[in-house]
């Protein structure tokens, strides 16, 4: 019999980032012509588990319409890198949106609802514009931004 004392893995203070992401965001890491682009960079961190990463079925759906439309070549990326670096929500219910009118875009508004609802500190999207005023509780960032704010976090361990 093997007496081998498993411990247990110490615990980090430190949660994994968890973020939003909108359907420019995955548009570009599909379309990608670079593997160092910071929309796919995010979605590698997703996938490699470094971070959490959600979206809602609402930017899917977007993302997957405008690729269609634009770059078809790029579909089998986008839906490996869903299944591989995203976890999909819900999109947020009509009566949901109601307490946040006004605090984003009307055609965006149901992203950062969902953002807040799932508890994400950043939206990641190169039109921060559209979520403004926003919500206290959600940054508004490009991706290249976030990227920054990961390394800053990585250089405090």
């Amino acid at each position: 019999m093997n007496n081998i004392i498993k411990k247990p893995m110490p615990q980090t203070p430190y949660p994994k980032p968890r973020l939003f992401v909108d359907a420019d965001v995955l548009f570009a890491g599909a379309a990608s012509p670079s593997e160092h682009s910071a929309s796919l960079v995010v979605l590698q961190l997703a996938e490699i588990t470094l971070i959490e990463a959600l979206t809602s079925q609402q930017v899917i759906t977007e993302a997957e319409r405008n690729l269609a439309a634009k770059l078809p070549q790029a579909l089998p990326t986008f839906r490996l890198l869903v299944s591989r670096s995203l976890q999909v929500v819900p999109n947020p219910q009509p009566e949901e949106l109601v307490t946040y009118a006004g605090a984003a875009d009307e055609k965006d508004l149901p992203i950062l609802v969902a953002a807040v609802r799932e508890k994400c500190p950043w939206l990641v999207t190169f039109n921060v514009r559209h979520f403004q005023p926003g919500h206290p509780r959600v940054a508004v960032l490009r991706p290249g931004d976030f990227i920054r704010r990961v390394r800053e976090l990585l250089a405090t361990w």
